[in-house]
């Protein structure tokens, strides 16, 4: 599964950032979406695009086409 498919208030933990993302992958680890950390969806803007995020205890904003390469494990 991957982020963008996670419903407002659904979490999940990073299992790997997809390499098809390309020079944007950089950006993201430095951003704190690293492999293991808790991702928490806040809220997804009304035609879908961003998506708001949690982790590591600060709001991110990520693109829909962002968030598909971000591979993660859903947690109940």
């Amino acid at each position: 599964m991957n982020l963008s498919m996670l419903k407002p208030g659904a979490q999940g933990r990073i299992i790997k950032l997809d390499s098809g993302i390309g020079p944007l992958r950089r950006r993201l680890m430095d951003m704190g979406i690293l492999p293991g950390e808790l991702v928490k969806v806040e809220k997804i803007a009304p035609m879908g695009d961003p998506i708001e995020v949690t982790v590591k205890d600060y709001k991110l904003s990520l693109r829909k086409g962002e968030a598909k390469g971000i591979e993660i494990e859903v947690i109940p």
